[in-house]
C-alpha cells in the first residue's frame, strides 16, 4: 500500500482498528514485534517506539540499550487471521538510534541503500521469491511432529495432495493482505508445497516474504498443522529452497532478453557479478548448518554455473518473454534474512555491471550426473557453514555493504553455531532441536 502517515491514521479510525503491531527483524531474519494500542500510532510515527536493543541478538549491548521503531506507513497491512472486533494491523519498521539516525545493523536500511544505488545507475530491480515449505502433522496437544501431512509428489492432486485447501486458504489470506499470489501447487516432497506471489520491487518483496511466512504458519496452525521453511527438514527428501527471480529495468524496459534474441551486455555483466560473488555471500543466503544438506541434490546447486532452463545450475534463465524474462538464483533458502540476501545479490550484480564483467559460457549439462571433465573447472559453492563464513569474512563486497561491525557480530554468532554443530553427536537431533520449530 502506497500511503502516508495521515492516510494511515484516517484508515485505522474508519476501520475500527484497535491494535498495532510494529514488526522488524534481527540481522538473522528472525521476526520481532511490539504491539501497541491504536491511540499510540501517531506518536509512533513522530517519535518512534523504544525497545531494548541488547535483548535482540546481534543488536547493541547493554551499554547502548535503547533503539526506536518507526513504522513505515507504506507497509500497512490488516492481519486477516486476527478475529474482530478490534482489528489488528501490522507495519514493518525502520530501526533508528535515539538521536534519529539510522541504526547501522538494520538490514531493511541496508537494502534501501542498495535500491538507491541501483536508481542512481538508472536501474530498477524487480524480485520474485519462490518459497517451498512442508506441512507436518501435530499431535493432540499441539506438539509438532516430523510426519508429513500427505504423501503427494510434484503437481499431484487430491487425494494424494491433502494440502490444496490449506494453500487455497493461504492464497485468499495473502490477497486480503495486498499480496498477489500467482500459482500454488504440491511440490516434490511428501507434504511439501509452494505458493508463488507476484514480482515487486526489492524492498516490497522482502517485506512480503516475511508476511508470507507469517501467513503460512498462521493458517497452518489454524488447521492443526505445522509449516516448516527449514532448508532440509527431512534429510532423505527434497529441501526447501527460496529461489530468487530477478529482472532489471532501465528506462522502464526489462534489459533481460530471450536467448534467441541475444542477451544484452548489461544483463550478462549483472548475471556474471552474481555468479562470481555468490560463493562469498553464501553465509547470508544459506545461513544455518542445515542449509548445506540441500546442495548437490534434488535440484539444488553445487557449482557456480549457469544455463538456460537447467535446474542443476546455480543460475537458470527460465522460459519467458518480454517483461517476464529474468534470471533465477537457485541456491538461497528461507532461513536467510531477505533484506540482507537481496541487498548482497543486487550489489553483486551492480558490481558486475560497473566492472563490465564477462559472463562465462553456459554449462548445458546435468551437473548431478556430469563427467568430471565438465565440472573440474567450475567453482564450488561452500559445502558447509564454516567454509561459507571464511569466504564471507574475506569478501570486499560483504565488508563494503554491511560494514565491519555487523559482519563481525554475524560471523561470531555463526562460528559458534558451526562449532556446536561439529560437536553434536547426532546431527539430525541437532537440526531438530536448533531449527525445526524456529524456521
Amino acid at each position: 500500500m502506497n500511503t502516508t502517515a495521515s492516510e494511515v491514521l484516517q484508515f485505522v479510525k474508519e476501520n475500527e482498528v484497535k491494535f498495532i503491531r510494529l514488526n522488524f527483524c534481527d540481522m538473522f531474519g528472525v521476526q520481532k514485534n511490539i504491539s501497541t494500542m491504536v491511540d499510540e500510532l501517531q506518536t509512533a510515527f513522530a517519535k518512534g517506539v523504544s525497545f531494548e536493543a541488547h535483548s535482540v541478538q546481534g543488536f547493541n549491548d547493554v551499554t547502548r540499550a535503547d533503539l526506536l521503531l518507526f513504522p513505515d506507513p507504506a507497509t500497512l497491512t490488516v492481519l486477516p487471521w486476527r478475529p474482530g472486533p478490534g482489528r489488528v494491523v501490522r507495519f514493518y519498521c525502520d530501526v533508528k538510534n535515539p538521536d534519529g539516525t539510522a541504526f547501522v545493523r538494520d538490514s531493511r536500511q541496508i537494502l534501501k541503500q542498495v535500491v538507491r544505488r541501483a536508481r542512481k545507475m538508472d536501474f530498477f530491480c524487480r524480485i520474485g521469491a519462490e518459497c517451498e515449505f512442508y506441512l507436518f502433522k501435530t499431535e493432540g496437544d499441539g506438539e509438532i511432529t516430523t510426519v508429513p501431512f500427505d504423501k503427494g509428489g510434484y503437481l499431484d492432486i487430491s487425494p494424494l495432495d491433502r494440502g490444496e485447501n490449506i494453500r487455497r486458504e493461504i492464497c485468499l489470506t495473502l490477497e486480503e493482505m495486498g499480496i498477489n499470489p500467482q500459482t500454488s501447487y504440491h511440490e516434490k516432497g511428501p507434504g511439501q508445497n509452494q505458493i508463488d506471489f507476484k514480482f515487486s520491487d526489492a524492498l516490497e518483496c522482502a517485506d512480503n516474504l516475511l508476511s508470507f511466512k507469517s501467513a503460512v504458519k498462521a493458517i497452518a496452525a489454524r488447521n492443526g498443522l505445522y509449516a516448516s521453511f527449514m532448508p532440509k527438514p527431512l534429510l532423505n527428501a527434497p529441501g526447501n529452497g527460496m529461489h530468487i527471480n530477478i529482472s532489471l529495468a532501465k528506462n522502464g524496459h526489462n534489459i533481460f532478453k530471450n536467448a534467441d534474441e541475444g542477451h544484452s551486455g548489461i544483463a550478462e555483466s549483472f548475471i556474471a557479478g552474481i555468479l562470481t560473488k555468490t560463493p562469498e555471500i553464501t553465509a547470508f543466503l544459506n545461513p544455518i548448518t542445515n542449509s548445506y544438506e540441500r546442495f548437490g541434490q534434488f535440484e539444488a546447486p553445487k557449482y557456480a554455473s549457469w544455463s538456460h532452463q537447467n535446474h542443476s545450475q546455480l543460475i537458470s534463465i527460465p522460459t519467458g518473454s518480454g517483461e517476464n524474462v529474468r534470471m533465477e538464483l537457485r541456491s538461497p533458502d528461507s532461513a536467510a534474512n531477505p533484506y540482507l540476501a537481496f541487498a548482497l545479490i543486487i550489489s553483486a550484480g551492480l558490481d558486475g555491471i560497473e566492472g563490465n564483467m564477462a559472463l562465462p559460457a553456459a554449462v548445458d549439462a546435468d551437473l548431478y550426473t556430469a563427467d568430471k571433465n565438465v565440472t573440474k573447472d567450475l567453482a564450488l559453492l561452500p559445502d558447509n557453514l564454516e567454509k561459507a563464513i571464511e569466504l564471507a569474512k574475506n569478501s570486499d563486497l560483504v565488508k563494503s555493504l554491511i560494514g565491519e561491525e555487523l559482519l563481525s557480530k554475524y560471523i561470531a554468532v555463526k562460528k559458534e553455531e558451526a562449532v556446536e554443530f561439529a560437536a553434536a553427536e547426532d546431527k539430525s537431533a541437532f537440526y531438530k532441536e536448533r531449527y525445526f520449530d524456529a524456521i
